[in-house]
Order: C-alpha cells, then structure tokens, then sequence
C-alpha cells in the first residue's frame, strides 16, 4: 500500500483534469443526471441487516455511497458529491451510529460524484482512507490515502480490483455475506449492466471487470447508480458477463 497526498494548490496550478475533487455541483464525471439535495432512504432490506452487521445505503439521489457496519465500527464506501456530508451524517444515525464509529471510507474511483465530500467527511472522522492505486494521483485532497491493490484486505473485506470505469477502480466484497459494492463497475438503472460507456476510459478492461467479479459468490450487488439488487445478483451477473 502506498500513501499521497495531493494539495488544492496543486490541482489549481498544474490545471488537472476535472476529474479531481474541486468540482461544482453540477454534472459529474459518471451521470448525465444533474445533482440533486442528498436524500438519504433506507430500503427494508438495508433495514434487516441491522445495526450491528450488514450495510446501510446512503440514497443520495442519483447517486450511492455505502456504510458497511460490524460491531461497533463503519466504513463507508464512496462519499458523494460535495456536500454529502450531512446526508451520510444523517445515514450513519440512522444505523444507531456517529462520525465516531468510522474508522475506515473507501473510494472506488476518483471522479466527483463518488469521491466529492472526502474533506467534508475527513474532517469529522478519524479514519483511514483509501483507493485504487491508480487513481490515488487523481484525487485532489487533504486526506492522506493508502492506495488499495487487487487482493488487498481492509475491515474484513475484499479489494477487488475492477479497472475500466476508471484505470484504478476497485469494488469491495464480504465474502461473509456475498455483497459487493460496485461503484461504477456495475449499474442497475436498466436492469443490471456494465461501466456506463460514456463515462468509462477503457471499456475492454471494464467487461473483463464484469466478467471476474462474475466469478464470485456474490448475493448482493450495491452499485454507485441505479438501486441496490438484493435477489438473483449472481445469475444476473453471469448472464450479463456472457454477453461482454
């Protein structure tokens, strides 16, 4: 694992691309949707998985971040746009938890829709940070991130590393529950689907994506768009990878 940490300054003077953190909430880099007013829900599944274990989804219009929960700890999975803070605030008092209880908020991939509160949320927590590390370069914040590799483990938790949607994208699995969380890799507003094209910078490395996280014994699938699939996740997974 590998640590950065990237300033604002440099963003601004070297003129990255806009797929760092300083973005306005307008469009991101993985929906054409506009952004809308966090609105965190919680589905009766979310519910059923209680507030010791399990996971909770953060609704947060057209897009999704996680907390994953076990015993008294939560790590969250993506942050949102900018702004999501208070939403992910009202999600983890929702699961009977505060910003105490994280100690771990995994980013799948840098674009701004997923990793877009990261220094809200940095400056409530105490926390380790992480993402692929192939996109750690890409996120522009305070927060010093330990870069995430195919095969790592954090929390009890699988890193699976998806590239496509991005080149350092990475899912996370339990494998004690069978759930992933996708990120961009996987989407459900049309059914279950691959990396949105529009938005994926190599689109063979993101079926071949598909076509090993196929290969899991996953029974959940949390994608970053579209709602939760919470039954028949595997066989949709499988026939969506025969036909990558």
């Amino acid at each position: 694992m590998t640590d950065y940490r990237i300033s604002r300054r440099l963003f601004v003077t070297t003129g990255a691309g806009v797929l760092g953190l300083a973005v306005v909430n307008t469009l991101t880099a993985c929906s054409t949707t506009p952004a809308a007013e966090p609105l965190p829900q919680t589905s009766s599944a979310e519910e059923k998985a209680g507030t010791t274990g399990g996971w909770k989804r953060v609704n947060l219009s057209f897009v999704s971040a996680y907390l994953l929960l076990r015993g008294d700890e939560v790590a969250i999975v993506d942050t949102g746009t900018a702004g999501s803070g208070g939403a992910i605030e009202t999600g983890l008092k929702a699961a009977g938890k505060d910003w105490g209880a994280v100690k771990h908020v995994l980013l799948t991939h840098h674009h701004p829709d997923h990793a877009g509160s990261v220094d809200e949320i940095q400056k409530q927590v105490k926390a380790t940070f992480y993402t692929g590390t192939a996109d750690a370069p890409n996120i522009v914040s305070d927060a010093k991130l330990t870069s995430l590799n195919d095969g790592d483990e954090v929390f009890g938790l699988q890193i699976v590393g998806t590239p496509g949607h991005t080149l350092g994208h990475i899912s996370i699995f339990d494998a004690s529950t069978g759930t992933l969380v996708a990120g961009d890799a996987l989407r459900t507003q049309n059914g279950l689907e691959g990396s949105n094209p529009e938005f994926t910078a190599d689109q063979a490395a993101a079926a071949k994506s598909v076509k090993k996280l196929a290969t899991l014994p996953i029974k959940i699938i949390l994608p970053g768009h579209g709602e939760p699939l919470t039954s028949g996740a595997s066989e949709a997974l499988q026939k969506l990878a025969a036909t990558l």
